[in-house]
């Protein structure tokens, strides 16, 4: 008997759906870099918080994207899980998922990297493509 294995489809809630851990997953992208900077100064286990002036220009622009990453998944995945709720067909939704990944890892590295300008423009580019999100949810559910 032959068994046939297939790749299941990908579809739009499958994106949504995988989107919402990847971003939850690429909150801690800049973190990586603050826990170098806290083990170059000498990690104190007993106050971690207060070592933020202690560290290193990178890793306290690593702390600022790593909070940033929190507050712009805050407003992504319900986003997310509106264009899920309402069934958005997929060119409305990988454009909009892929644009806010790649620039939210793109906002973090600009961060830590000292590139205001840059950094800047990846932030307004993830919250475009969030607010493009709703917007197509919304039009979607009110036709």
């Amino acid at each position: 008997m032959d068994i046939v294995y297939s790749l299941p489809l990908v579809s739009p809630a499958n994106i949504l759906l995988c989107s919402i851990a990847l971003g939850a997953a690429l909150i801690y992208l800049p973190y990586f870099a603050v826990a170098f900077g806290r083990f170059q100064v000498g990690y104190e286990m007993s106050s971690p918080r207060a070592m933020f002036d202690k560290l290193p220009d990178y890793a306290q622009r690593a702390t600022w994207a790593h909070q940033n990453s929190w507050e712009s998944f805050t407003l992504y995945a319900p986003a997310a899980l509106m264009a899920f709720a309402v069934g958005l067909e997929p060119e409305q939704v990988l454009g909009s998922v892929v644009i806010y990944l790649a620039s939210r890892v793109t906002y973090s590295l600009f961060y830590v990297l000292d590139v205001p300008i840059l950094r800047s423009l990846s932030w307004a580019i993830s919250i475009s493509s969030i607010f493009s999100l709703y917007l197509n949810s919304c039009q979607s559910a009110f036709g």
